[in-house]
């Protein structure tokens, strides 16, 4: 199976830090943000890997991870010539993607101990054309929201004032090539971004999007408490 992982945006919540180095290069713990996605993909045997980022960290990024021959993975490449959403940097992923293929998507601030590949084995047996992993935490009112009828996920709420279960979408997901359809489908919100999570909706409307839920540890380290707590972690913990 292939993988992508997201590295882009413009990690504000984590400026002034961001306006010199990309979100996903600074420290956690002993390695820079994006060596956990590496690892965990080629733990799960993942190994041929499109890395999406903005033009200005691309060098970077080939300096730290090169052509991934370290992991024994191939490393893609590939431009988002502006922040303009998380589905807008998904189909920068379509020529990567062969017709009818499954992939596993990670958003590259997104930190966790679990091992994907019981996740991925499901993924590829079921007949949902996608999938979102969840975790319940305490405050998923900072998340997208999934509610639920009938043992799926009727609709995922983004930030909601009164959420309507303690679960959020982590930014993982699981999709095969119709994604980049759907992403053509939908409209930028009102901040002007292409959406994950109306993507994802267009999926749970026609009954296509299943979800499992992680285990372990997880945060998305883009904030100062998380990352943090991220750092905190991987010192404990090792990969």
């Amino acid at each position: 199976m292939k993988g992508v992982i997201l590295a882009g945006g413009n990690g504000t919540r984590l400026a002034p830090l961001t306006t010199i180095m990309n979100k996903h290069l600074l420290p956690v713990g002993k390695y820079p943000m994006i060596h956990y996605g590496i690892e965990k993909f080629r733990q799960a045997g993942i190994d041929d890997i499109l890395l999406i980022t903005g033009k200005a960290a691309a060098g970077d990024f080939i300096n730290y991870l090169g052509s991934g021959r370290q992991w024994n993975i191939r490393l893609t490449y590939r431009i988002q010539e502006e922040a303009s959403g998380i589905a807008n940097a998904l189909e920068l992923a379509e020529p990567f993607i062969l017709p009818g293929e499954k992939f596993i998507v990670l958003l590259g601030d997104n930190l966790f101990a679990d091992d994907l590949s019981g996740y991925l084995e499901q993924f590829l047996n079921q007949t949902e054309k996608a999938m979102v992993l969840l975790k319940q935490v305490s405050d998923p009112e900072r998340y997208g929201v999934p509610s639920f009828k009938d043992g799926r996920i009727e609709h995922i709420y983004e930030k909601p004032e009164q959420p309507p279960s303690s679960y959020c979408v982590t930014g993982i997901y699981g999709y095969d090539s119709d994604v980049f359809k759907r992403v053509r489908q939908i409209a930028p919100s009102r901040r002007g971004e292409l959406e994950i999570s109306d993507v994802n909706n267009l999926y749970a409307k026609d009954g296509e999007l299943a979800y499992q839920i992680l285990q372990g540890w997880w945060t998305d380290a883009g904030t100062f408490p998380s990352l943090l707590e991220a750092s905190q972690y991987w010192m404990k913990n090792s990969l």
